[in-house]
């Protein structure tokens, strides 16, 4: 079964996948920030951050090394 979230992250092209992995990165420093500072109260929010960021460079290393899906 295909992954709806990679489906889409695959339509974009390479510079909107760089400003997405960019966001990603700033999305998760500012979930990891408030979770130290105990204002975040879901944890999973990190880990939801992590693998989009995850699967996004997934993507972006497909494109690189010339794969197909």
């Amino acid at each position: 079964m295909p992954n709806k979230h990679a489906d889409e992250v695959r339509a974009l092209d390479d510079t909107q996948v760089i400003e997405q992995i960019e966001q990603a990165h700033h999305d998760l420093f500012n979930l990891r920030f408030r979770t130290a500072t105990r204002q975040q109260t879901n944890n999973q929010e990190v880990r939801k951050a992590r693998r989009r960021i995850a699967r996004l460079k997934t993507i972006q290393t497909e494109r690189r090394l010339g794969m197909q899906r």
